[in-house]
């Protein structure tokens, strides 16, 4: 363990002692639910509980086709919409062999495969497409089924790691048809290839990209084979078909079909290995994983297996089945990405455009980073560290090879999408696991790099684009140009939402400190610290809230915190006003203390309302839609800057609101295709989902503690991944009774010990153990005092250094012309910034004929001082 965080740990737990017995005037119960089902027992089977149809509607942007657990391969229909299949569209155009699940913009959906019958009199995916009722479509881990009706053909579909399979069960006829369309993904495609080679299989290329209006681009390379030989083929270039052709090539349409005679054996299988590499390590990776079997079935057991031992890693009991579904399916969406990258001989596409070979880890992509960082990253540790380390290693390995390192990088190119610098908390996060072992050096001096200067102007790396501004003033200024000001290399610019850039990059410097501090680097740990309590230079006291500044360092004006004149990234400043996980101990004082902080809370999350009603407030108070950001001061459980925001509770000395604000939120999670509380982000909001089930949540990255609150089911028993002598063992948690009425933590217990505080060290917690909990329908005092709350990571000084800045509103007034006196008004805003008090004069010098007055219109906040003058007709 860090030996600072010993020292706060050291702190807090000599004076956590609490009285357990009085009980709370606050608080309350949620509204009587109608007669409770039975509890469930623990599964037998839970992947007989997951519904990967969940999400696949408003805008979840899920995928239900078959994918091995962070497989290379997602293969899954295509319907159309952001991730490729809408539960509520009616036609399927193909069947493609990337996805990813949850993200906020169209992406991947390369080679999509359609079998179609009849004679190919056309290559246009609208025209070709059939039909299909969620009657006869099924889909569950590992595999997906759907009957095409314009065609009456059975299509299924299952998975390894990095090969694709599908199994089409044709009409009898002699001209059954799979059509590989290389110019189509659910993505910009630049260009394709295909190739027919012999009477069995089918090879090429796709690069596309684009993600977002990002200028990311990729390639991946296919290999396909069939079970029997093929009896015809044809390419098309274009809407040019040419029957018996054997290659396409180019920008624009272009795509290959091979015709079966389905008379009597109306069965085809194809199985299509991937590479990022090149053509040889697609056949390597096909190969390697599926030698020459085409038995569907087996592959379908085989991945059923896996996905039961992955899912097995969490077992819960109690609460309702429709509860252990919504927790099932969440624990699946969390393990689908990242994403195997490499070939199966460690060959990987580095992003420097050439390829590399991995030692010592498995190379991994799709790097949502922003987003994933809180708290997927930490769920994988959690409970697949091998797979989180080789993640971590794959990110140090993007910026070795690529120069700088990735913000959400897309297969092995930065997409530059999202704001702030969340690689460095991901990063930090891992290495305070012990997974970046004979790493840390490396990893810490391009975490460095990233955080005091931006990418070469060559590199494609938006990186820190503020952080030159940033250094110079303690925050990243509003109204900078982009193109001129800060770099502009496509996707998201932190430039454009410099507030939020702020609270990201001081968050960020923070948990850097952590790292800094023990492997060495003291002066550079006391500068992030010291840089960690930036995010006070943004905080406005005369309206208590975060606030933008402007260029000439005064208070952006108008300023509405609502929409926040979109200064922040995908919310305002009251979803981003708890973005200090670092220090929530500091940002409560800001606030004006515990009590303050509690009522703030309360108002955010209308907890009134929670009380009565709060599946309609979570859905009518919190969201206004799914991706409408700026409009309401509420919570928003639809993205990510505000997702700890119900941990808050815990530092406001309110641990037992942080249960019913969390019960609320859950209610968003249902089993029908919108049971999903907006995009799921690569996981990260399953992981929210599976952390807060079971009453634990990781609110700061490399803080090395886990929050405590309430579990929903009455008992739960998770398997933590071993990693060498780091971790590895079982926590039980046991809470009898737990239900959405009795979610009150009355005592805990940690093996066997008075837990009275509202957190557990990752130590503790990292070879197992059991955490008991006796639950209750009235808020208790548990939890409550000072003592109890979680540790506040950074405490540093607040930015010691000594600014004056003041700026006119307008530079000018026009006032009639006329023989009695005028009068002008012009309003100066004069900000101050220093470690303790500044006497600050103003002066103002007028025209000839002129007189000027200037009263300050707040003795404690000099900016905003109107100057008076009074004309004199010559």
């Amino acid at each position: 363990m860090h030996q600072l965080l010993r020292r706060i740990r050291a702190r807090t737990s000599r004076a956590a002692v609490v009285p357990l017995a009085a009980a709370l005037a606050w608080g309350g119960l949620l509204a009587p639910a109608p007669a409770a089902e039975a509890a469930a027992p623990v599964a037998d089977d839970p992947a007989a509980l997951v519904n990967p149809f969940v999400g696949t509607q408003n805008f979840g942007n899920t995928f239900p086709g078959a994918s091995a657990p962070f497989g290379m391969v997602q293969v899954s229909p295509d319907t159309g919409g952001q991730g490729g299949y809408d539960y509520q569209q009616d036609r399927i155009h193909g069947f493609s062999q990337t996805h990813l699940s949850g993200v906020g913009c169209s992406v991947a959906g390369e080679l999509p495969l359609m079998p179609t019958t009849g004679p190919v009199d056309t290559v246009d995916p609208s025209r070709y497409r059939s039909a299909y009722s969620h009657d006869d479509e099924k889909a569950e881990p590992g595999y997906y089924r759907v009957g095409l009706k314009t065609y009456g053909i059975d299509a299924e579909l299952t998975a390894t790691p990095r090969t694709g399979w599908q199994r089409y069960t044709f009409p009898a006829t002699g001209e059954a048809n799979v059509l590989f369309n290389t110019g189509k993904a659910n993505q910009r495609v630049y260009d394709s290839e295909v190739h027919v080679v012999g009477d069995r299989t089918v090879e090429g290329r796709v690069e596309a990209g684009n993600f977002c209006a990002g200028k990311d681009r990729h390639t991946v390379h296919f290999t396909a084979t069939f079970d029997r030989p093929f009896a015809a083929h044809g390419t098309w270039r274009g809407d040019t078909r040419t029957p018996g052709g054997r290659d396409a090539k180019g920008e624009g349409g272009n795509g290959a079909w091979v015709t079966f005679d389905a008379a009597d054996d109306r069965d085809v299988v194809v199985k299509v290995g991937l590479s990022y590499t090149g053509i040889e390590g697609a056949r390597k990776n096909l190969a390697a994983e599926t030698g020459d079997s085409y038995d569907f079935d087996a592959t379908r057991a085989g991945l059923r297996a896996t996905w039961q031992r992955q899912l097995r890693s969490v077992e819960v009991g109690g609460g309702t089945v429709e509860r252990q579904r919504a927790f099932y399916t969440a624990l699946y969406h969390a393990q689908l990405h990242p994403n195997v990258a490499g070939d199966v001989d460690g060959r990987y596409a580095g992003f420097d455009g050439k390829v590399h070979t991995a030692d010592g880890f498995t190379p991994y992509q799709n790097l949502s980073l922003w987003d994933t960082y809180r708290p997927q990253n930490q769920l994988l540790e959690l409970l697949q560290p091998q797979v989180a380390r080789d993640v971590a290693l794959s990110v140090v390995a993007a910026g070795r090879d690529g120069g700088w390192l990735p913000r959400w990088a897309l297969a092995n190119s930065e997409t530059n999408i999202m704001t702030g610098d969340p690689v460095t908390p991901f990063l930090v996060e891992a290495w305070s696991k012990g997974l970046l072992a004979g790493h840390e050096e490396e990893a810490y001096r391009l975490l460095r790099e990233n955080a005091t200067s931006t990418p070469p102007a060559d590199s494609p790396y938006n990186g820190r684009s503020g952080v030159e501004q940033y250094k110079e003033r303690g925050y990243l200024p509003s109204g900078l140009e982009i193109g001129k000001d800060c770099a502009d290399k496509g996707g998201d610019n932190d430039c454009k939402h410099p507030a939020s850039a702020t609270l990201e990059y001081a968050a960020a410097d923070a948990s850097l400190a952590l790292m800094a501090r023990e492997l060495g680097h003291a002066a550079d740990a006391r500068t992030f610290a010291a840089r960690g309590q930036w995010y006070r230079n943004l905080w406005d006291s005369g309206i208590g809230q975060f606030r933008p500044r402007t260029a000439e360092g005064t208070w952006l004006t108008p300023y509405d915190p609502v929409e926040a004149a979109h200064q922040f990234h995908e919310g305002g400043a009251h979803q981003y006003q708890w973005l200090v996980p670092q220090d929530p101990a500091g940002l409560v004082a800001l606030m004006g203390g515990r009590s303050a902080t509690e009522k703030r809370l309360d108002s955010f999350f209308a907890y009134d309302k929670l009380l009565t009603d709060p599946e309609r407030t979570a859905r009518e108070d919190w969201i206004s839609a799914p991706y409408d950001y700026y409009g309401k001061p509420t919570y928003n459980p639809n993205n990510e800057p505000d997702l700890h925001a119900p941990y808050m509770y815990l530092w406001a000395g309110a641990p037992a609101k942080t249960a019913t604000v969390v019960r609320a939120a859950m209610t968003l999670f249902t089993n029908g295709p919108d049971g999903m509380t907006g995009n799921d982000d690569l996981g990260t909001m399953s992981a929210w989902y599976v952390f807060s089930s079971l009453g634990l949540y990781p609110t700061m990255s490399g803080g090395d503690f886990l929050a405590v609150s309430s579990p929903q089911f009455s008992s739960a028993v998770v398997r933590i991944g071993k990693y060498g002598e780091e971790q590895g063992g079982t926590l039980t948690i046991k809470a009898p009774g737990a239900s959405d009425t009795t979610r009150y933590i009355q005592r805990s217990a940690f093996d066997g010990r008075d837990l009275r505080r509202t957190w557990l060290d990752w130590d503790a917690v990292a070879h197992g153990g059991t955490l008991a909990h006796e639950l209750g329908e009235a808020p208790s005092s548990w939890g409550t005092g000072r003592s109890a709350e979680p540790p506040s990571v950074n405490r540093a000084t607040a930015d010691s250094r000594s600014r004056l800045d003041a700026s006119l509103r307008a530079g000018s007034d026009v006032v009639p012309q006329g023989d009695t006196p005028q009068t002008a008004h012009l309003t100066l805003d004069v900000m101050g910034q220093a470690p303790g008090a500044l006497r600050v004069t103003v002066r103002a010098r007028t025209p000839e004929g002129w007189g000027c007055g200037c009263r300050p219109r707040s003795r404690s906040t000099p900016a905003g001082c109107p100057c008076s003058a009074r004309s004199r007709p010559r």
